[in-house]
């Protein structure tokens, strides 16, 4: 199965906010989120992703078939002051599950962008950790940093690395990246 991971244009944002209605159902489970009035989970930030010039979508593909979707942004830590990407939201349906596609997808944004990178993990969705944690492990030969954080819904786990990539993304990001 061929995976591509293609930058989202405007034009597809509805096909984006589609996706983003799946990913927050499923994430309901764990953050206890409920529909609003018109029966739609709110995500405020969407439109953000075509506005900001730090926020980039992606939809990901497996052959020719939307599979899912990722959103990063670069952000600079308050902290150091020190630049990094943020694994914002990650999403793969669920006929595409655990068949590689979302471990391939993740090592081409992280290519995509070398450099610092952060996930983000609430610690009541263990799926989401029991798939995260081995492909950074292996992705950065175990040389990641993993913090145990608290905060909402009972904490979250931050995983620091660095994408030592040798890749120069174009500046319009209008790429494939297709194994």
């Amino acid at each position: 199965m061929e995976v591509t991971v293609r930058s989202a244009k405007k034009s597809q944002a509805a096909v984006l906010d589609n996706l983003m209605q799946l990913y927050l159902h499923d994430f309901s489970e764990f953050s206890g989120e409920v529909i609003n009035e018109s029966g739609r989970y709110e995500y405020p930030y969407l439109d953000h992703y075509w506005e900001d010039p730090d926020r980039y979508p992606f939809l990901i593909y497996a052959d020719k078939d939307i599979a899912g979707f990722a959103l990063t942004r670069f952000e600079v830590d308050p902290l150091n002051g020190q630049g990094r990407m943020d694994m914002t939201e990650f999403f793969v349906l669920r006929p595409y599950r655990r068949q590689q596609i979302g471990t391939l997808a993740a090592e081409r944004l992280w290519n995509l962008f070398p450099g610092q990178w952060q996930v983000m993990v609430w610690k009541a969705n263990k799926p989401a950790y029991a798939f995260w944690k081995p492909l950074i492990e292996k992705y950065t030969e175990k040389k990641f940093d993993e913090r145990d954080e608290g905060s909402r819904l009972g904490g979250e786990y931050r995983f620091m690395f660095h994408s030592n990539s040798e890749f120069d993304p174009p500046p319009d990001l209008e790429i494939d990246m297709v194994e």
